[in-house]
């Protein structure tokens, strides 16, 4: 069975399934039929999670290796945030907590926080440690957007 994730209707409240591979489609409510836009917040991912994700993603995932501690997570945290609900539809937004996945930042050699990767089609494209920006980052998952990936 296809890896879920559970969104809210924003209309009538209820709880939608919507497998991985359609996570940055526009949809409708089961209940309402209501439109189910795409999604468009970092989800905190487990490994599960992230395994479906950027295996199935049809559009480019920028994956946020952060921990609570993180100063400079805290700084990027609300501008991802921010380019998350900018760039719907175009890109999907994993968070990944080191501190409670550590066997990924292990897989991934993450050193040091945050760190963040993009994948498109289940091929890391980038890896960038530290905060460079906004800018740059939007710039990568355009850049990975437009890239054809087998």
């Amino acid at each position: 069975m296809p890896y879920t994730v559970l969104r809210t209707c924003r209309s009538c409240g209820a709880s939608n399934r919507v497998p991985a591979r359609h996570l940055s489609d526009a949809g409708r409510c089961g209940s309402c039929k209501s439109p189910l836009p795409p999604l468009d917040t970092p989800l905190d991912a487990d490994p599960q999670m992230f395994e479906s994700v950027i295996a199935e993603a049809q559009v480019p995932v920028l994956v946020d290796f952060w921990a609570s501690w993180c100063g400079p997570c805290r700084i990027a945290a609300p501008e991802i945030g921010s380019l998350a609900r900018e760039m719907a539809g175009q890109a999907i937004f994993l968070k990944v907590n080191t501190e409670q996945h550590p066997e990924l930042s292990e897989r991934y050699r993450i050193q040091s926080i945050p760190n963040f990767l993009i994948f498109k089609r289940g091929r890391q494209m980038f890896q960038q440690a530290g905060w460079g920006g906004r800018e740059q980052i939007q710039r990568r998952l355009q850049s990975a957007g437009q890239f054809a990936a087998p």
